[in-house]
């Protein structure tokens, strides 16, 4: 018997730290930067409110921070979460 450490040769099969970690970019996952900056940039330059568009990036990028802070899949879990009907509504 052989110890239960060791592996077959030729079945062996390096995990790279880029398949395991989510897509984020600036700290958001992506679709949800993505998503945030269309709308903001829609607001910015469509309407022509600068401000309010600014406004709404930053706190949008700052809560989407968070969200990923807390948990990385945050979002899958939320659109899991609207899929599921409610079992124990009062």
């Amino acid at each position: 018997m052989s110890a239960p450490d060791a592996f077959a040769a030729g079945f062996e099969v390096p995990l790279h730290r880029s398949l395991t970690e989510p897509i984020l970019m600036g700290g958001a996952p992506r679709t949800v930067a993505i998503a945030n900056g269309t709308l903001a940039a829609a607001v910015g330059l469509g309407l022509q409110l600068w401000i309010p568009g600014a406004v709404l990036w930053i706190v949008g990028h700052s809560l989407a921070v968070w969200g990923a802070r807390v948990d990385p899949q945050f979002m899958q879990v939320f659109a899991r979460h609207i899929k599921h009907k409610p079992l124990l509504d009062v």
